[in-house]
């Protein structure tokens, strides 16, 4: 288990700096999940538990001060704990959002600790010491490389047989509301992300999605190629009016 948590917390490493410098979103749940799943030798429960984390993660997004619960720990801690302790995909997302949200806390005290250095910086910009700047920036992300590592480290390492045992002893109730607590979680993030996307103009396919899910029984598969095919005849349609308005119009003459 040694090489298998170190492994996970390197993972956790880099997806921290990822998610605050870089941001090529290999930190997501439904990249890190089958990851962490080809470590512990189950990638199947890795993708399916990424993908339902995916959807709790993908209507959250830091605005300004809210920060939402911690995608990278809560993704890798949640398919981790799927897979070591055996229990439903779930169960595990109602063990990870709690998770995810303290340590989101701890990410915020961080941050805050850190806050002094920016004056420390404006002094060596003021100076032009750009190798000084460049110190302090490495210097950060290899704090947040460790903060990560040793979050995902510890519970794998020194926690794994202890909550495998807690699940086994756990009551049914307990197990059965963590599932019915994680099932609701999918449906409140993709109902943010409407929230926030959702148009007028969207109502129709929404109602199309919908028939196809509910009388069709249709797999989800099949409900996306319909959505990309419409996408893609609303993408050529539009990129076809947009060709003609200049030639109705009389084209563009030197800006006029």
């Amino acid at each position: 288990m040694l090489f298998e948590a170190l492994m996970i917390a390197l993972l956790a490493g880099i997806a921290g700096v990822d998610l605050f410098n870089g941001l090529t979103h290999m930190h997501r749940p439904l990249i890190t999940g089958p990851i962490v799943g080809f470590i512990l030798g189950d990638v199947q429960t890795g993708l399916i538990t990424g993908a339902s984390l995916e959807l709790v993660w993908m209507g959250m997004a830091p605005l300004a001060g809210a920060q939402p619960p911690n995608v990278v720990i809560g993704g890798i801690i949640g398919v981790a704990f799927a897979i070591l302790t055996q229990a439903e995909p779930q169960a595990a997302i109602g063990i990870a959002v709690p998770f995810a949200v303290a340590v989101q806390g701890l990410i915020t005290l961080l941050f805050t600790a850190f806050s002094p250095v920016m004056h420390r910086c404006d002094e060596m910009a003021a100076k032009a010491d750009w190798k000084g700047i460049d110190r302090v920036n490495y210097m950060g992300m290899s704090i947040l490389f460790s903060f990560y590592f040793i979050l995902a480290f510890l519970p794998i390492f020194f926690g794994a047989e202890q909550a495998q045992t807690v699940v086994e002893v756990a009551p049914e109730w307990l197990m059965s509301g963590l599932g019915v607590a994680g099932g609701l979680m999918p449906a409140i993030g993709f109902s943010m992300l409407m929230k926030i996307m959702f148009k007028q103009s969207y109502i129709p396919y929404f109602i199309v999605g919908f028939l196809a899910a509910a009388y069709l029984e249709l797999p989800v598969i099949a409900i996306a190629l319909v959505g990309i095919a419409i996408a893609l005849a609303d993408y050529f349609q539009s990129s076809r009016v947009a060709a003609q308005v200049p030639q109705q119009a009389g084209g563009v003459n030197d800006g006029i």
